[in-house]
Formats: structure tokens, C-alpha cells, sequence
């Protein structure tokens, strides 16, 4: 048992950057190549190209250009530095969910093992007698 987390990074209104999006920009920097990574996702070089478009107005900067002689992409500086920023936000969310998971849950951090749910604390038992207050002797 394991926590999972889906995050995305919208721009706008509507479009949303996340992990799946962050992959294929990873395959294009990896391939050099928006057909190879397109191909390597099962998605039409048209509906990857369309979707880079989209993604670079919603954003305001440019994440790929062609290399020189125009045979293949790459990422912009720009694209890489995005890239960054949300691996390691994706990370920290991860990290925090984690931990949170687990004191929720109760599992340990090695292998996922459910402990036992601890039993409730016992409470004090409150005495219902009076407190004995010792009786004066009668004079006569």
C-alpha cells in the first residue's frame, strides 16, 4: 500500500502541464527528435506538435526549437530550467505525501508493512466513592 499523487501545473484556465507532458518533453530532449517521442507515446506527430503549440502560448516562453540545419528539437533553456522546477516540486509533494501517508496509515518507511493500529489509551479511572472524611468521636 503506497500513496499516489497526480499533479499538474495549469496555465490559464485549462491547460494542464503534468507528468505525462513532462515526459514526452523529456523524450523529445532525450531523442532530439518530437516524432520519436511522439511515436515512443503512441501520439500522432500532428497531436504532439498541436499540444507543444498550445503549451508555449498558455506559457508565454518557448520549450523546444529546431536544431541547426533543422533536423530534429530540443529543449530551450527556458523548457529545461520548467522542467526542473516541477521535478522537484513534483519530488517535495511526493516526499510530503509520504510521510503524511504514513502517520496516517500507520505503515513503516522500509517496505509498506502495515503495523497494528495502536490500542486507545486507557483512561484514568475516576474514583466514584466520596472521599472518606473521618467522623469526630460524640462527646458526652
Amino acid at each position: 500500500m503506497e500513496p499516489k499523487l497526480r499533479v499538474w501545473v495549469v496555465f490559464g484556465k485549462r491547460l494542464k502541464f503534468g507528468d505525462g507532458r513532462a515526459r514526452l518533453l523529456e523524450l523529445i530532449d532525450e531523442r532530439g527528435s518530437l516524432q520519436q517521442a511522439a511515436a515512443q507515446f503512441d501520439m500522432s506527430y500532428r497531436n504532439a506538435w498541436g499540444y507543444l503549440r498550445d503549451l508555449e502560448t498558455a506559457a508565454g516562453f518557448k520549450f523546444v526549437e529546431r536544431e541547426r540545419g533543422g533536423r530534429g528539437m530540443r529543449l530551450t533553456p527556458a523548457a529545461r530550467a520548467f522542467l526542473k522546477r516541477y521535478r522537484a516540486f513534483q519530488r517535495g509533494l511526493d516526499g510530503a505525501a509520504t510521510r503524511s501517508f504514513a502517520r496516517a496509515f500507520g505503515t513503516d518507511r522500509m517496505g509498506g508493512a502495515e503495523r497494528p493500529p495502536s490500542p486507545p489509551r486507557a483512561r484514568r479511572r475516576q474514583s466514584r466513592r466520596r472521599a472518606r472524611v473521618p467522623i469526630k468521636p460524640r462527646r458526652r
